[in-house]
């Protein structure tokens, strides 16, 4: 009798095989509390590791927007958007949550080797721990944003409310970019090195400091290309939503969405089909 008719009689399973899917997300649904007491342990131990502690939430977001907003807003000249502060802050606010859900999740399994090597649980649920985390955080730096809004002259309007559904789609979207970062970088350790200059392409190819149409304006190919940019879509969402006068296209909800759904459950899928592998992290 061979190893596998033996196991097969006697329903062994192998140790740290691939469980199916359906089975492999209802266990980590089951998990959901470790990953977020992680989460919540996390954001505690970084703010005692600061002297101003939660603040920095606040400070960092803060100082970015004034900084870029100086130095862009000279650079641009008569090209900047209408509320010109208004839209910095928004853009820099909401894409400091799609950085620090990628660059926190691409890391989320080889950052915690030992816990992974040595306790049996779906791997996922390390991804899913960060982004939560950066939810969390989000949600305190929402609350500074649309006070920073009311100071710059924005009206309080009935269609702030649909900032939350915008941020429930674009939390989706991150954690289906988290997963797959963090497959790629144990497959290639190296990525981590690239994921600054990732994350500025990003940041200044979205729309977070300039207006797409003035800016392309020459170029109208370009600009109809951003209509199909995910971040730009969350960025012109956001501003429509929470900016007086600012209009956008109401079928950028719809390509955001298709967004955040194919890039989760292409997250999902990669990340699961090399769930055996994560164990063996160095």
């Amino acid at each position: 009798m061979s190893l596998a008719d033996y196991a097969d009689r006697n329903q062994l399973h192998r140790v740290g095989a691939r469980p199916s899917l359906p089975r492999y997300l209802a266990e980590a649904w089951s998990r959901r509390d470790f990953a977020i007491a992680m989460a919540k342990y996390k954001i505690e131990a970084s703010n005692q590791r600061n002297r101003l502690g939660m603040l920095w939430i606040f400070i960092k977001p803060t100082l970015n927007a004034i900084m870029y907003g100086v130095i862009f807003g000279v650079l641009q000249g008569a090209s900047r958007p209408e509320n010109f502060p208004m839209h910095v802050v928004i853009g820099v606010f909401l894409f400091e949550f799609f950085s620090t859900s990628m660059n926190s999740g691409a890391k989320s399994i080889t950052g915690n080797g030992a816990l992974v090597q040595s306790l049996a649980f779906p791997r996922i649920t390390l991804p899913l721990s960060t982004v939560i985390q950066q939810l969390m955080t989000l949600v305190p730096m929402l609350g500074v944003m649309v006070v920073y809004i009311l100071i710059l002259g924005a009206p309080i309007r009935p269609e702030w409310l649909l900032v939350i559904p915008l941020v429930a789609i674009f939390t989706v979207f991150n954690l289906g970019v988290a997963l797959i970062g963090a497959r790629l970088t144990v497959h290639i350790r190296d990525l981590t090195q690239l994921l600054p200059l990732v994350t500025r392409i990003l940041f200044y190819t979205s729309g977070v400091l300039f207006s797409i149409d003035r800016i392309l304006a020459p170029y109208p190919w370009a600009v109809a290309l951003f209509d199909f940019h995910p971040l730009h879509e969350v960025l012109s969402i956001a501003r429509g939503l929470l900016m007086p006068g600012v209009e956008f296209d109401p079928v950028y909800w719809l390509y955001f969405s298709v967004w955040a759904v194919v890039v989760f459950v292409a997250g999902i899928l990669f990340f699961w089909s090399a769930e055996e592998r994560y164990g063996r992290v160095d």
